[in-house]
Formats: structure tokens, sequence, C-alpha cells
């Protein structure tokens, strides 16, 4: 089981920029394909983006896409979310996770887990 602990988030003003990091327990944590996802309150939680293995084939919703990149250390067990262009819809509470099945630019909830905490991301305008 990978256990991943996401960074501290924080509030931001829109337009400005944040990044997010989660650091996995496990050095297999390279093996893995890794997501992030976000919730606000209210809301269901939802695909942001998610990158292969060795960081390559990102990809991204459509409400970040061209705001958001998702990138990934393995020497450091870590992936990152760059969040650039903020808006208020951004807020929510963030989390990783582990992708374990799906195709390869599937966004279900359903094939990713190991869940992280998550953290708190607002934006205001």
């Amino acid at each position: 089981q990978v256990q991943l602990v996401e960074s501290a988030g924080g509030l931001v003003q829109a337009g400005r920029s944040l990044r997010l990091s989660c650091a996995a327990s496990r050095r297999t944590f390279s093996s893995y394909d890794m997501g992030w996802f976000r919730q606000a309150p209210g809301k269901e939680r939802e695909f942001v983006a998610a990158i292969s293995w060795n960081g390559g084939s990102p990809y991204y919703a459509d409400s970040v896409k061209g705001r958001f990149t998702i990138s990934r250390d393995n020497a450091k067990n870590t992936v990152y979310l760059q969040m650039n262009s903020l808006k208020p819809e951004d807020t929510a509470v963030y989390y990783c996770a582990v992708k374990f099945g799906g195709s390869a630019y599937s966004g279900l909830l359903t094939n990713f887990g190991s869940w992280g905490q998550g953290t708190q991301v607002t934006v205001s305008s």
C-alpha cells in the first residue's frame, strides 16, 4: 500500500499561482501512474490531471487545461501540480492518488486509490 501526503495548500488571489506536491512512502512509486483530483463543497470529487509512471502522457480535465501542469520526480517519490491563473472556481480540497487501472487517458474515480489526506486550496476573487 502506497501512502501519499499532500503539501499544504493555501489561500491565493485569483490570477496567482500555487504548486502542490504529493510525497509517496514507497520507492515503488515510480511504477505507478499518478493523478490529482479535487472536491468542492457540495460537489463530487472530480478528476484534474494524471501522469504516467515515467512522466510522459500527462492529461487534464478541460476545466484546467492550459493552466495546470502535472509533473513528477521519481527520484524524490513526488508528484506535483502547478496551478497557474487560478480562478475562484478552482477552490476545493485537492487529493493525489495512485492510478491502479483503466485506459491510458482515463480519469474515472474508480481507477484511482491510495488517496492522500487532501489539502485545501482557496482562491479569492
